[in-house]
């Protein structure tokens, strides 16, 4: 599987998402990783979904003694926000053509019913 497939599927899991978010405020270890998803998973559970976002390129683990910290890839991200960049101008292009389109359309209409919107007595 290509880098950017492997990443995408890490990030089509919302448990691992959540982990990412979570690291983007800072570094963090497994266990506080892991302790919002403890009443629906395993600690191990929680762990393989790690070794997912490490083996993507999302996430560095390190040891240090006991501790086990964790912190975001960001280069992990950068192949994805390329990708995406493609689309985005895409998009933005679409968007300008199609406000084009309809200040044409709208300039040429003639404002129907009454004005100031008052009824006439």
């Amino acid at each position: 599987m290509d880098q950017l497939s492997q990443t995408f599927q890490a990030l089509a899991d919302p448990t691992r998402r959540a982990m990412l978010a979570k690291l983007s405020q800072g570094e963090a270890s497994v266990t506080d990783l892991a302790k919002p998803f403890l009443k629906e998973m395993s600690l191990p559970a929680v762990t393989k979904h790690l070794k997912v976002l490490e083996k993507a390129g999302l996430v560095t683990k390190t040891k240090e003694a006991q501790w086990r910290p964790c912190k975001i890839n960001a280069d992990g991200l950068r192949d994805v926000a390329d990708w995406m960049e493609h689309y985005r101008v895409f998009w933005e292009e679409s968007f300008d053509r199609l406000d084009a389109y309809l200040k044409t359309v709208t300039a040429k209409e003639k404002p129907k019913g009454k004005k100031n919107g008052r009824k006439k007595k």
